[in-house]
């Protein structure tokens, strides 16, 4: 049996498995019942890695041992194994996160904390930036930005970002708006997005701006701004640009404000 690269790929990806155990399971699936030999042959797996991965499988609940002679494994239902897994990554998850919280407060994090300390010191204002390769990568480093914000908050986006910012950021930015920070979110409102931009608007002041940009600039200083367009390309192969500088920063916010002025308030759309 051989399956496509870009299968096995996205099989690995979302059940976090490795080739062979994908290779393995697959080979089962095609076949109901089968003993490790046989799937060996079918899949290219050798046959002396074969058992272990069928074990690993088990302990994961993609597989179901069944005692006799020759042994043989039985697939379990595709449907039954996404439940299973949805399960096990949650619970793995929560596992983390309680490992993660209780690192906090620790001789570990104090000495993080020390080394960071001391090392910012010798950093200069304008070498505080980077690039951001990814969505992923690019929404973690805004949603720890905006965490911090002791003022206010600007988010300008496009139709599609508005509805991944209220997915993905919304937590953060009640939390901030609770503080007394202001946020201030500019977009095109359509009527694909209005439900969105009303529930956002709950904590964030929202205007409906024609002008398509991608940034968000926290306190007048810091600057997060996306060099492509959303629309246009994969979130894996999104591009972020940071940078800490209040004059490129404020600059910037200087611009967004005239055209805020200009936007339509969320209160004065009719979709």
């Amino acid at each position: 049996m051989v399956l496509r690269e870009d299968l096995l790929s996205r099989l690995r990806e979302l059940f976090g498995l490795n080739l062979y155990e994908v290779k393995i399971w697959t080979a089962l699936l095609s076949r109901g019942t089968s003993t490790a030999g046989e799937l060996s042959n079918i899949s290219g797996v050798p046959r002396s890695r074969t058992y272990d991965i069928l074990e690993s499988l088990e302990k994961k609940g993609f597989v179901v041992m069944k005692l006799g002679k020759p042994i043989k494994f039985i697939a379990v239902k595709p449907d039954e194994v996404i439940d299973r897994a949805k399960k096990n990554f949650i619970e793995q998850a929560k596992e983390k996160g309680k490992i993660l919280d209780e690192i906090k407060g620790t001789e570990l994090m104090n000495q993080l904390n020390e080394i960071y300390s001391k090392g910012i010191k010798y950093v200069e204002p304008h070498e505080l930036s980077g690039a951001l390769r990814g969505a992923y990568n690019i929404t973690n480093h805004i949603e720890s930005l905006i965490a911090k914000a002791q003022k206010e908050v600007i988010i300008a986006t496009t139709e599609k970002g508005l509805e991944k910012k209220a997915n993905i950021l919304k937590a953060v930015m009640k939390k901030i708006a609770k503080k007394g920070v202001k946020v201030l979110v500019a977009a095109p409102i359509t009527k694909e997005n209005a439900k969105i931009a009303k529930e956002l608007s709950k904590f964030a002041e929202i205007r409906s701006c024609p002008v398509r940009a991608r940034f968000v600039i926290i306190d007048g200083k810091v600057l997060t701004f996306m060099v492509m367009d959303d629309a246009q390309i994969h979130a894996n192969y999104d591009i972020g640009i940071w940078i800490n500088s209040e004059f490129f920063a404020g600059a910037l916010r200087k611009m967004f404000e005239e055209v805020w002025n200009r936007s339509t308030p969320l209160s004065r759309i009719n979709l």
